[in-house]
């Protein structure tokens, strides 16, 4: 977890400008001391101190939504694990007083009255259930005190006059005021909201487990197509790795908060979160929409997904070729300017198909003879010849390669089975092999094959390179393009694409190997951060 990602607590308030530029601007949770200790409620809410009867007298018997889930103590976000069912909140004070009273047997000790006069509830699906049974399995969850996007949902605002919105808040649009009570120790799954949110604690205890963004992948989020999109498909209580093996890294991600009575913690949108309840817990939370959400205009929204999909794509290839992370976005900002073909060195400048410079020929054909090669590259120089070899079927003998003879005219023909994983780095031997070359070798070894075993390098690019093996070759290609000058770099690929009967094909099967691999990355980033099924085929012409 980065220093940039760790969540800082306040004893003295932000002020409103403080508040925007240094806390929500860097999109980091933070947690407030003492921030609502001066509300009405926080007085007069006490459970301990007669806020029960205080909040049952105040609101009397308004009715209220609750959570119904059959999976307590852990709620989970997903419809089909709750119900919604709506009860007198007078009655659900009640209950809650009868276990403040009664501790853990208070299940078995209500009231007279209540026994006398049990309460039967409708859940939306028509069925009738009984309180008394289900009592640990209700949680007032998000009921509304101030909606500002449907004021037919507030249920609770004989509530608003005990809270005052922090005055770090002021001028913020609040999308809605929200009352959460528990009545026994209950555990939300794991989520983010689309809104950011101030989560304040008026009586009773939370424990918070958070997450950034970034740990999306690690979290198995439910597919964007569902219901439940913005929830975590592991159950953290006893996860699956065999199921989930990704998941194996979270704790390196997550932070952990304690808010006591008073205490506010500001949860950044995007942040997976999960809260933990003590008995008996009242908070109350403020949602509103980030500055970014606000002001994106919906005519860019499908720039905006492009480039997002486009940074995510280059940092998993990154991670497929187990580099380090990249510069924030230096990689899409130069999507547009320098495609892949400047990587695979055939642009324009670099290579004229139409006209090859004889004058090149000699220049590179000097000191390329094997003997003349680093250990080290010519080391690796037989591998790679081997290696193709051994992945194609020749028609003709190529004869010793540690002598210093060409091989030309060969016939090949590619084997149907490559056993290598073609996406996969520390699985393609050939693959790794480039990858350790630095640049000065990396052109030695190239130039030698080019003249030493021609149709060998052709069979090397046509047929013997995998998709991982192609991205490798061209990122070198790159690498090495950096480290000499623009005379070097043409010779290198005349002499390199002269070798090929048909030069564009070569491009062809860089091209097609670069996107291969680019749409492997791609297809990760859907099922990591989306949450695709990885058994959902893709149509790449749709």
């Amino acid at each position: 977890m980065g220093e940039s990602l760790q969540i800082r607590r306040f004893e003295l308030m932000p002020s409103a400008e403080e508040f925007a530029s240094r806390i929500e601007a860097k999109n980091v949770p933070a947690v407030f001391s003492g921030c609502v200790k001066d509300w009405k409620a926080f007085s007069k809410w006490n459970v301990l101190n007669g806020g029960l009867d205080y909040l049952q007298e105040l609101v009397g018997s308004s009715l209220v939504e609750a959570m119904l889930s059959r999976s307590a103590p852990v709620f989970y976000g997903d419809i089909r694990s709750h119900e919604r069912v709506s009860l007198p909140f007078s009655t659900f004070i009640g209950y809650c007083k009868d276990l403040l009273r009664n501790g853990d047997d208070g299940q078995d000790s209500f009231s007279q009255l209540r026994k006398q006069e049990p309460l039967d509830l409708v859940t939306q699906n028509g069925d009738s259930i009984n309180v008394e049974e289900h009592l640990h399995q209700i949680y007032l969850a998000q009921v509304p005190i101030v909606n500002a996007e449907n004021e037919e949902k507030v249920l609770l605002e004989y509530l608003r006059e005990d809270i005052e919105t922090p005055a770090f808040l002021e001028g913020k649009i609040l999308a809605s005021v929200n009352l959460w009570m528990n009545n026994a120790r209950s555990r939300s799954s794991t989520h983010y909201d689309p809104h950011h949110n101030l989560l304040c604690i008026i009586s009773g205890c939370k424990q918070v487990v958070l997450w950034p963004p970034s740990a999306c992948p690690y979290l198995y989020p439910l597919p964007l197509y569902g219901e439940a999109s913005n929830h975590s498909a592991i159950p953290l209580e006893n996860p699956n790795f065999d199921l989930y093996p990704r998941a194996k890294s979270i704790d390196e991600y997550s932070q952990k908060v304690t808010l006591h009575a008073g205490d506010a913690l500001f949860i950044p949108e995007g942040w997976f979160h999960q809260v933990d309840s003590g008995d008996l817990t009242i908070a109350v939370n403020f949602w509103w929409r980030s500055d970014m959400m606000s002001h994106m205009l919906e005519h860019m929204d499908a720039y905006y997904l492009r480039r997002i999909l486009k940074r995510l794509t280059d940092k998993e290839m990154d991670r497929m070729l187990c580099m380090p992370a990249s510069p924030v976005d230096h990689k899409v900002m130069d999507a547009g300017a320098q495609s892949s073909n400047r990587n695979a060195g055939y642009s324009g400048q670099d290579l004229d198909l139409n006209h090859q410079t004889v004058s090149v020929k000699g220049n590179l054909e000097q000191g390329f003879s094997l003997h003349e090669l680093e250990p080290d590259a010519l080391r690796s120089l037989h591998e790679l010849v081997s290696l193709v070899h051994d992945r194609v079927n020749w028609s003709q003998p190529v004869g010793n390669i540690s002598k210093d003879q060409p091989v030309g005219g060969e016939q090949c023909e590619v084997k149907e089975l490559i056993n290598t994983d073609l996406f996969n780095l520390e699985e393609d031997t050939i693959a790794k092999i480039l990858w350790g070359l630095e640049s000065h070798a990396f052109r030695s070894v190239f130039l030698a094959m080019a003249h030493n075993f021609p149709r060998t390098l052709e069979a090397f690019l046509l047929h013997a390179l995998s998709p991982v093996g192609v991205e490798v070759l061209t990122r070198k290609f790159e690498q090495m393009d950096q480290m000499i000058s623009a005379e070097d770099r043409s010779q290198f690929y005349q002499k390199f694409y002269s070798v090929f009967d048909n030069q564009f094909a070569a491009m062809d099967a860089l091209l097609n190997g670069k996107e291969s691999f680019a749409c492997q990355a791609f297809n990760n980033v859907l099922v990591q951060y989306l949450g695709i099924s990885r058994n959902y085929q893709w149509n790449r012409d749709q």
